[in-house]
């Protein structure tokens, strides 16, 4: 395991304090471990949706040289904004 040094306001650190001293949390680390992976899980479901929705729309074409050079990502954004 390897070590991230963070800084926070004295408001945050006591926050983060409190939900450990509440017994759901043996250490900060465990907390901030657990606020991550949570929000990884939001981001995947969220991307999930995204290309669900996606299968339902409007079919295009797309080439790999396409792809290559602007980047897949800026070019789904640029087709998905001439809809």
């Amino acid at each position: 395991m390897t070590s991230l040094n963070i800084s926070l306001p004295k408001s945050l650190k006591s926050y983060v304090e409190g939900q450990v001293s509440s017994g759901d949390f043996g250490t900060p680390s465990e907390y901030i471990r657990d606020l991550i992976r949570q929000d990884k899980e939001k981001r995947k479901a969220a991307l999930e949706r995204e290309l669900l929705k996606g299968l339902e729309g409007p079919r295009f074409e797309l080439s790999l040289d396409e792809a290559r050079k602007k980047g897949l990502v800026n070019v789904l954004r640029e087709k998905a904004r001439k809809r």
